[in-house]
């Protein structure tokens, strides 16, 4: 007799529109989402945050918090990077529920887009609204320095990948997804609000996703600032295609870490990624705590 093995995340790499794994996906969208609201209790949180590298320390500002480890719940992300412990945080942040993901999986990790895909789709699920995406991300501008944050305007995809490519599941969203209204005008306003009501300085600008995990080459990053970027990660954009796929509204920001490559004397690294991330994660966190209770 012949054994056909399960079809896991690594052979969903060959095989990433196969009849089994797109249902498998599905069912494991459902049962996350069960298990997140079987924990809710009275909790109706309708803003999800996603903390980017060195800023998860505003999940521990949750109150009354619910944790549950990604691996506990089907199909999300294991992160392997230093910064994403991989937890969902529910509770109250200013008296607002909300729901806090510490971590996500990036594409420099892996190549299947399942696991951020099911840990998007099951916040649509159990009842968000908002998705507020953060990021660690090197600034392209002189008036943008390190430790400040810039409020995500626009994207530019230049990761070479797109999460939605392959047979479209229309349980969760549309085929052609249009991405005018990508970073939502309203909640930037409200985000603009919130930072001035505070006192944190805001900046706005348009963020480019490379795939990583290499910085890029100054060559690199001249290429960017003619192409009208301002800041440069390697995440979110791929988060906030998915979240606008299943009609989440998507609004975020980045905390600047350090100058994109050639445009100072920094050795870029991980490690001096989340140490500069500490230094802004204040006002961020200020900021978040700020903009939840204007939804």
């Amino acid at each position: 007799m012949t054994v056909t093995a399960p079809l896991t995340s690594a052979t969903a790499q060959h095989a990433p529109d196969a009849p089994d794994h797109v249902a498998q996906h599905q069912r494991h969208v459902e049962l996350s989402a069960a298990i997140v609201l079987a924990k809710l209790g009275g909790l109706k949180p309708k803003v999800a945050i996603i903390l980017g590298s060195g800023l998860g320390g505003l999940g521990d500002q949750v109150e009354s918090a619910v944790k549950i480890p990604y691996k506990d719940l089907p199909g999300f992300p294991i992160p392997t990077i230093v910064g994403h412990t991989g937890e969902l945080i529910a509770g109250k942040l200013n008296g607002v529920d909300v729901i806090a993901l510490k971590g996500r999986k990036h594409f420099y990790e892996t190549d299947d887009a399942y696991p951020l895909k099911t840990m998007i789709r099951t916040l649509k699920a159990v009842g968000i609204e908002t998705l507020f995406v953060s990021n660690a991300a090197g600034s392209l501008r002189s008036d943008i320095g390190v430790s400040e944050l810039m409020m995500i305007a626009d994207h530019i995809n230049y990761m070479g990948l797109n999460p939605l490519v392959g047979a479209n599941d229309d349980a969760f969203g549309p085929r052609f997804v249009p991405l005018t209204d990508a970073w939502d005008a309203e909640l930037r306003g409200k985000l603009k609000t919130a930072a001035k009501k505070i006192n944190v300085p805001l900046h706005e600008g348009v963020y480019i996703a490379f795939r990583g995990p290499t910085f890029e080459t100054p060559a690199e990053i001249r290429m960017a600032k003619t192409m009208g970027a301002d800041a440069v990660g390697m995440s979110s954009v791929p988060d906030c295609i998915i979240a606008r796929h299943c009609g989440l509204r998507v609004v975020g920001c980045s905390c600047i870490t350090n100058m994109g490559a050639g445009l100072s004397d920094e050795k870029l690294s991980h490690a001096h990624t989340l140490e500069n991330a500490a230094r802004g994660a204040s006002n961020f966190e200020k900021l978040v705590r700020e903009f939840v209770t204007l939804l």
